[in-house]
């Protein structure tokens, strides 16, 4: 639960207002930071960040349908977005942000690479939904308990939702699409409705 709401604090940060709560953060005194400028939330918003411009730019080149590409591109797009604004503003508040995913990221590229054609699109997919319902949930209970709502909700949570609707919608496309043409489309940890 903690590290869900931690994760829902970063996904945030980096989908629309990294000024805002980086300048919170920084505002902070130094003590209550991390020694050497480094902020948590930060930090994991940079990451995730990182970790869906990897990630779409290994859909991007090799994702079989055109769809799941485009799907890809977007999130690489407005992913690289937000990480270099966070990153401009944690630069000019003295804050690290890492360059680099980190070692789960790294394992789901891995396990991706080894994929190819429907497979890939298939698995690459499921993890973007799977990523988008739990990261939708969790800040939608985190929106709850801010102090300030009304900015979470109006400008955070829609992108996280376009995001969210964008995955299943390309999802349920590359299903439909393997059904016609009698691959199974079910793939490990996940259920077919």
């Amino acid at each position: 639960m903690k590290r869900t709401l931690m994760h829902a604090t970063c996904l945030a940060l980096m989908l629309a207002l990294p000024g805002v709560v980086v300048a919170q953060q920084a505002e902070r005194p130094a003590k209550e930071r991390k020694a050497g400028g480094n902020d948590p939330v930060v930090m994991n918003a940079a990451r995730d960040n990182l970790a869906e411009v990897q990630l779409g730019k290994l859909a991007a080149e090799r994702a079989a349908s055109d769809e799941v590409k485009k799907f890809a591109e977007r999130m690489v797009t407005d992913h690289q977005k937000a990480y270099d604004e966070l990153k401009q503003i944690a630069d000019s508040k003295g804050l690290k942000v890492p360059t680099e995913p980190d070692s789960r990221t790294k394992k789901e590229y891995d396990r991706l690479a080894k994929t190819s054609g429907a497979d890939f699109d298939r698995a690459y997919m499921d993890l973007m939904v799977r990523e988008h319902d739990r990261d939708v949930k969790a800040f939608q209970r985190a929106a709850k308990n801010e102090k300030d709502p009304q900015v979470w909700a109006a400008k955070t949570l829609p992108t996280l939702q376009e995001h969210q609707k964008l995955a299943k919608d390309t999802d349920s496309h590359v299903r439909t699409a393997r059904k016609e043409r009698g691959t199974p489309s079910a793939s490990p940890g996940r259920t077919q409705k």
